[in-house]
């Protein structure tokens, strides 16, 4: 699978793990089409993959993926970010255009 986790989307997935899983839980992560990137997420922490589920493990965290999830995510790039307008995971798609540059693009 061709995606990439952040240093701060693994830190914010271990941390869930953590606080909400048992040994071997694995962060479930249903991605559909919407939002500013053009993605969005569904996330839980599951003792178990759903059917369906890929399991996949990149350093060291054990992510669940639906089918629709593993075509969607496919070179994107998985962020976390906290800040005061927004906190959560984030992705960063070189397929789509942002909201902003739609925003721009009209102001010009």
């Amino acid at each position: 699978m061709n995606f990439t986790l952040t240093p701060a989307a693994q830190k914010f997935m271990r941390m869930m793990l953590r606080a909400d899983g048992i040994t071997g839980s694995g962060f479930r992560l249903a991605v559909s089409p919407g939002g500013c990137s053009g993605l969005a997420a569904d996330i839980s922490v599951l003792a178990t993959p759903q059917p369906g589920d890929a399991v996949v493990e990149r350093d060291g965290v054990k992510l669940f993926l639906p089918a629709e999830s593993r075509l969607l995510l496919d070179g994107v790039t998985i962020d976390f970010t906290d800040t005061a307008t927004q906190t959560g995971l984030v992705f960063h798609d070189p397929k789509q255009v942002s909201c902003s540059s739609h925003a721009l693009k009209a102001l010009q």
